[in-house]
């Protein structure tokens, strides 16, 4: 189609759109959206998120400071989002969909189209320009589409630094607490290793039974191979945190403290923690996020159900010894086999998936929390029974056997028995404790950050009450 003028229409649409693509091109933020992550991780875990470079002096030398002295558990966290590579590369999604945002906000390349028809002695030129009218008139609502993406990419990247901070607090636990284990085992093995020598040079003289003394020699061996296993345990908690935290090389000699750190003084309340977790939780802000998205791809498909090709440009013909003839060329796609029905029936379907998932998040987190709060509550109580209870009473028995084998009224064998009985009590008070930290960490990620595991509640290890139970 051609004409020697432009239309007022089309002129207006043109000045338009170049106005359009010139004052509203999207351009590349300056943090690349980290800092929205960043305020989030540290809303959630008391520490800030970072990406040191190379010649990052400060970084690098904060990461040192923090791994020359006894590393604390928010110490751990710390370096974990300084040092770690894997989640570094997790943050690289938020360049994908910063593009995606502003690609979405620029206008399509036009078109050049050139012909030449000749014949009869005579030449013919065409020439156009064409432009994407679908895509300027519907650019404002691919932009709110593409940057409900970018920050859903932020939630998403939020959400894995929490996770990634949360998972490292409880590898620090469980790494102090298998020390803590591995020392009381090389306790409880040096005992027993004396007791089997005693055994041995009694029973050489004829002042011990064969049985006792197999019986003392038995107790040695599972202590030997407890005390194999304690130290696997600690070597292997402490590679764990040594991989969330992605330290290498001299940093992989950091120091850990020798105990856990002491209960609080009381336990926290349940109170609002239901309403906390549905307005704090990343998982849940998401859900809601990609429902709202999907609800504005649903305009865009109802908007460019019927007409999605529509093609507008300028068009000039030269012909031999004629003068160019100037206008303009429309290109639009006939609706004739696909009306756009299926692209709105797909889009309506996606929109009522991300509804029904939002709600099904909503009620899982809720669950979730309800059971994070019953294994932190049950956790501590179990922890301060074992403090206040059990183990007081254990050190009890054992001063008392203590000032029985001073006065000389039982054998050096019942006092190592007494010892041994008091293994499984020292043993699961550790465990207790260890547990209630990972439940408290559990909670912290049921309420804010995207649901906790579930802590198993069970009973002290099996080989534990082996040991404890031999004599």
């Amino acid at each position: 189609m051609t004409n020697r003028e432009f239309p007022p229409a089309l002129r207006a649409l043109a000045i338009g759109a170049i106005a359009l693509t010139l004052g509203g091109c999207a351009s590349f933020s300056r943090d690349g959206g980290l800092e929205d992550v960043s305020a989030r991780t540290a809303e959630r875990t008391g520490q800030d998120l970072r990406l040191p470079r190379a010649g990052d002096v400060p970084a690098h030398a904060e990461l040192d400071a923090l791994l020359k002295q006894p590393l604390s558990a928010d110490g751990a966290v710390r370096v974990a989002l300084l040092g770690n590579r894997g989640l570094r590369a997790s943050l690289a999604q938020l360049g994908v969909a910063e593009a995606d945002l502003v690609q979405a906000g620029r206008l399509a390349n036009p078109s050049l189209g050139f012909g030449r028809m000749s014949g009869h002695g005579e030449t013919e030129i065409e020439r156009s320009v064409m432009f994407d009218l679908v895509g300027l008139l519907t650019m404002p609502l691919r932009r709110d589409i593409e940057a409900r993406r970018f920050e859903s990419a932020k939630l998403v990247a939020a959400s894995a630094a929490v996770r990634h901070a949360l998972d490292t607090r409880k590898a620090w636990f469980r790494a102090v607490a298998a020390n803590e284990s591995a020392r009381y085992a090389e306790q409880v093995h040096e005992a027993a290793q004396a007791g089997a020598e005693l055994a041995q040079r009694m029973a050489r003289v004829g002042n011990l039974s064969a049985l006792d003394s197999a019986r003392e020699q038995a107790f040695s061996a599972e202590a030997a191979a407890q005390l194999a296993r304690a130290r696997h345990n600690a070597s292997a908690t402490r590679e764990q945190l040594t991989r969330l935290m992605g330290v290498w090389g001299a940093h992989t000699a950091f120091q850990l403290p020798d105990r856990l750190p002491e209960l609080p003084a009381a336990p926290r309340e349940p109170a609002n923690i239901e309403t906390l977790a549905m307005q704090q939780r990343l998982d849940l802000r998401l859900a809601k996020l990609e429902a709202e998205a999907t609800a504005r791809a649903l305009g865009l498909s109802k908007a460019t159900g019927f007409v999605n090709v529509l093609h507008a440009g300028y068009a000039n013909a030269s012909k031999s010894g004629t003068p160019r003839e100037n206008g303009y060329e429309i290109e639009l796609a006939l609706p004739l086999f696909d009306w756009g029905g299926a692209r709105t029936a797909k889009a309506e379907a996606l929109y009522m998936q991300t509804v029904h998932r939002t709600a099904d998040t909503a009620i899982q987190a809720r669950s979730q929390v309800r059971e994070a709060y019953s294994a932190y509550r049950t956790s501590h109580d179990l922890a301060r029974h074992y403090r206040d209870e059990i183990v007081p009473l254990r050190k009890k028995i054992s001063e008392e056997t203590l000032l029985r084998y001073n006065g000389m009224l039982m054998s050096v064998f019942e006092l190592l028995a007494d010892t041994r009985a008091s293994i499984g009590a020292v043993n699961a008070a550790i465990e207790a404790q260890r547990d209630f930290w990972i439940a408290d960490t559990d909670l912290q990620a049921a309420i804010s950050g995207s649901g906790g595991a579930s802590l198993n509640m069970a009973g002290p290890s099996a080989s534990t009450d082996a040991a404890a139970a031999a004599h």
